[in-house]
């Protein structure tokens, strides 16, 4: 059975739930995107959610992110970032390219979770001066983004909740 996780917003205004087969915080992000806009460690945490499950009261709002397109320019991510419109706690994300799922900020997270046995550190390549990584010795880092999606790291570690 899979795990029901609970989050909210710092001020209550918004509070969501969602069912996770793969619940264990184990991947930091520190891409800018995701370090400004969560990460108060420099990196954020996002979790693994099946979308159909997700249950929220309160309203959220959106944001896309501008992405650098490599040439001088910007393109707006399709990539959803929800948050409280009153307090702007983020809360989780969502991506068309995966409709089933949506991610949710460990950080916003009210449940307990279980711990993780090690880390991927991804994006390190974008993680800001300021940051120096909490690296162990089973952790896994990548400049980019790393090999395994989030389900396939539960899988192999038999984390997997069915």
């Amino acid at each position: 059975m899979p795990l029901k996780l609970e989050g909210s917003c710092r001020c209550g205004a918004v509070r969501f739930s969602a069912d996770s087969h793969a619940p264990v915080p184990f991947m930091c992000c520190y891409c800018s995107i995701c370090r400004k806009t969560a990460g108060g460690g420099g990196y954020a945490i996002n979790l693994h959610a099946d979308k159909a499950t997700l249950k929220v009261e309160g309203e959220t709002r959106i944001f896309h992110a501008e992405i650098d397109d490599g040439e001088g320019g910007c393109r707006t991510s399709e990539i959803e970032r929800h948050f409280c419109p009153r307090c702007g706690s983020a809360l989780w994300v969502f991506s068309p390219d995966y409709p089933e799922l949506c991610h949710p900020f460990a950080s916003a997270i009210d449940s307990e979770l279980p711990k993780a046995p090690s880390r991927v550190h991804m994006m390190l390549s974008s993680k800001a001066n300021w940051v120096e990584p909490e690296i162990g010795p089973d952790d896994q880092c990548f400049e980019e983004y790393p090999e395994n999606a989030l389900e396939d790291w539960h899988r192999a570690r038999g984390l997997w909740i069915d």
